[in-house]
């Protein structure tokens, strides 16, 4: 309801500027890098654990596949390989998280570091140009990034395939499961630890990917970006989306919703004439309000079972 009320807001405000192609897009191109992270970042939520490396993989997989290709690996493969390093950092993440009990929050902070720092060891701190396919006009090319919306296509397609995994599949259920009372899905021989760690690496696998996919659109990587600020807007969207924070709860489709939001209100303000410097202002209010609603929510939940 708040997504649609900001779109009618800031279409009475701003008028066609606001709902032509390019501003549209434009909004598109904010959300979707929070939308993707965020549908990652909510599967690890539920289960009460957090990925701060998220932002920093989302950044750092396209690196990849731009240093493969460009030491003459095809581009399909150097591509599968960027996707196969980021989804093993996923798995280390999981595993040092539930091998040696260190919580989730240090772990991928540190990850997070390491990733930024081997990004401006690597590109001496100079940016990537060109990105392959980033300067075609041909299928795969427009698929891949270049085309208008494909990017949030790509994260629309992304949040339903794991919209059906988390609600229809056992995995799903064992994440549901783990995250509402972790003891009692242990005793119910739900294997906690393997699905935590495959948790982690399917949230570094889409980050990677949608990162690819934004790479080619923009057809530049700069060193000098932190993933910090993707996962704190992400982590914004999976709480706008009502994902709680304390594990148990959570939708994917919320995620996708919140990500829009945050992309609607950033571009909606830039548009009307507001300061960039405000909208900072504006996403801690969205979030404290969405956060309350959220914590009145499970208030009345738990009433309702203590009746």
């Amino acid at each position: 309801m708040i997504t649609i009320g900001l779109f009618v807001y800031f279409t009475i405000k701003a008028g066609s500027n606001f709902t032509d192609t390019l501003s549209l897009s434009s909004a598109a191109g904010y959300a979707g890098p929070y939308a993707a992270i965020g549908v990652g970042e909510v599967l690890l939520l539920v289960l009460a654990e957090i990925d701060l490396s998220a932002g920093q993989v989302f950044l750092f997989c396209p690196w990849v596949m731009y240093w493969l290709h460009g030491d003459g690996v095809p581009l399909l493969a150097a591509i599968l390989i960027a996707l196969l390093v980021v989804s093993a950092v996923g798995a280390i993440n999981g595993l040092i998280t539930v091998l040696l009990n260190v919580p989730s929050f240090v772990t991928t902070l540190a990850t997070n570091f390491i990733l930024y720092g081997l990004v401006l060891v690597e590109s001496n701190q100079l940016q990537g140009s060109p990105i392959p396919l980033s300067s075609g006009s041909g299928f795969w090319s427009k698929v891949m990034g270049t085309g208008t919306w494909s990017e949030i296509i790509w994260v629309a397609a992304i949040t339903i395939v794991m919209t059906v995994v988390f609600k229809r599949t056992r995995f799903g259920v064992r994440i549901i499961a783990t995250g509402g009372n972790l003891v009692g899905a242990a005793e119910a021989g739900v294997p906690i630890r393997r699905v935590k760690i495959w948790a982690f690496v399917l949230c570094s696998f889409l980050s990677g990917l949608v990162g690819i996919v934004d790479s080619v659109k923009y057809g530049t990587l700069d060193p000098g970006n932190f993933g910090v600020d993707y996962i704190l807007y992400a982590i914004g969207a999976c709480v706008i989306g009502g994902t709680a924070l304390t594990g148990g709860r959570g939708t994917l489709l919320g995620a996708f919703i919140g990500g829009i939001l945050i992309g609607i209100l950033q571009d909606g303000l830039t548009l009307i004439g507001v300061s960039t410097n405000v909208f900072f202002i504006y996403v801690g209010a969205v979030i404290i309000g969405a956060m309350a609603v959220n914590v009145q929510f499970d208030r009345l939940i738990a009433r309702s079972r203590g009746t």
